[in-house]
């Protein structure tokens, strides 16, 4: 083997450690991600209630803090102005359970009654994820469905 290319390689090794080194920082250091987010809406119809399950599976390094969801009608207010992380503050948490690595898949469940005063058209599923390191997600439009 010539001179140059054991030089080489001895000065490739650090630079190659010190890339995986960043990718593993960089990878540590991403937001909460979504995937895999459907939303089941079934219609009450007569004394039957109905129901509305969003799922989704979240990967995030450090693990999970939490999980709110917010089901919206297309045409409120929100899609004028916009839905914030502040708005996020007070909705109902969705249920997560470990599922593989750092990933868990989060159900949220409700209840529909009253399907009458429920704007009829689109609706949207928002989704706020606080990892245990602080970073969030807000995802305002993971899944939609529609009130017939």
């Amino acid at each position: 083997m010539s001179r140059r290319v054991v030089l080489s390689v001895i000065a490739g090794g650090p630079v190659l450690g010190g890339a995986g080194a960043f990718t593993l920082v960089h990878a540590q250091n991403q937001p909460p991600a979504l995937t895999h987010s459907t939303a089941h809406y079934i219609a009450p119809e007569g004394a039957r209630s109905g129901s509305l399950t969003f799922t989704t599976d979240v990967t995030a390094s450090s693990g999970l803090k939490s999980v709110k969801v917010l089901a919206w009608p297309a045409n409120s207010t929100f899609a004028k102005k916009g839905l914030t992380a502040k708005d996020m503050a007070a909705v109902e948490s969705a249920v997560c359970k470990p599922s593989g690595g750092d990933t868990e898949q989060c159900t949220y469940k409700v209840a529909v009654t009253g399907a009458d005063d429920s704007p009829r058209g689109r609706w949207h599923v928002a989704v706020l994820v606080t990892a245990k390191n602080g970073d969030t997600t807000l995802n305002t439009k993971a899944a939609d469905f529609t009130v017939a």
